[in-house]
């Protein structure tokens, strides 16, 4: 007679529970990088900062104008684009009340001052995070490393040269 103990249901159920929490553990992480604490959420409770950029490139990789797809979105672009953020350089005051923005940050890590929020938050390589209507905010890399990210948003006013 064998004694295969990962024929046993008890074994399995303990290793896909193990797996289970496992994983838990992982998103649960991942939930809370790069979020504002709940308790030090807010509206405008930080205030306009740097109004110009600083060390800071913007490259846009890719543009489609949306009215000329099926959902005919007149006067909109969606577009990825690739900021390169230098030591101490900044990504100055912006909104996004009618510019929703999701941000990938793939090397570096690079505080956000939000308005929504009243201590910085920082993110880090390997991390997204979304910019929607009642964001307003500006980024600073206060590191030695270049901070690299990709954002991808809707522009809607073509002459809005806000990063």
């Amino acid at each position: 007679m064998t004694n295969n103990s990962m024929t046993q249901p008890s074994t399995w159920r303990f290793l896909a529970a193990s797996a289970a929490a496992i994983a838990g553990f992982a998103l649960a992480s991942v939930a809370q990088a790069g979020e504002c604490p709940a308790d030090k959420r807010g509206v405008n409770v930080t205030k306009p900062g740097p109004m110009a950029a600083a060390g800071v490139s913007d490259t846009v990789l890719v543009a489609t104008d949306l009215s000329k797809e099926k959902l005919a979105v007149s006067d909109h672009q969606l577009r990825l684009r690739r900021l390169v953020i230098e030591p101490n350089g900044i990504v100055p005051w912006h909104s996004h009340e009618d510019r929703p923005a999701i941000i990938y940050i793939i090397s570096g890590q690079i505080y956000e001052h939000a308005s929504n929020c009243s201590v910085p938050i920082l993110h880090q390589a390997g991390e997204a995070t979304r910019e929607g209507n009642g964001t307003a905010h500006w980024w600073q890399n206060t590191g030695k490393e270049t901070v690299v990210l990709l954002s991808a948003d809707i522009l809607h006013d073509a002459n809005d040269h806000n990063m």
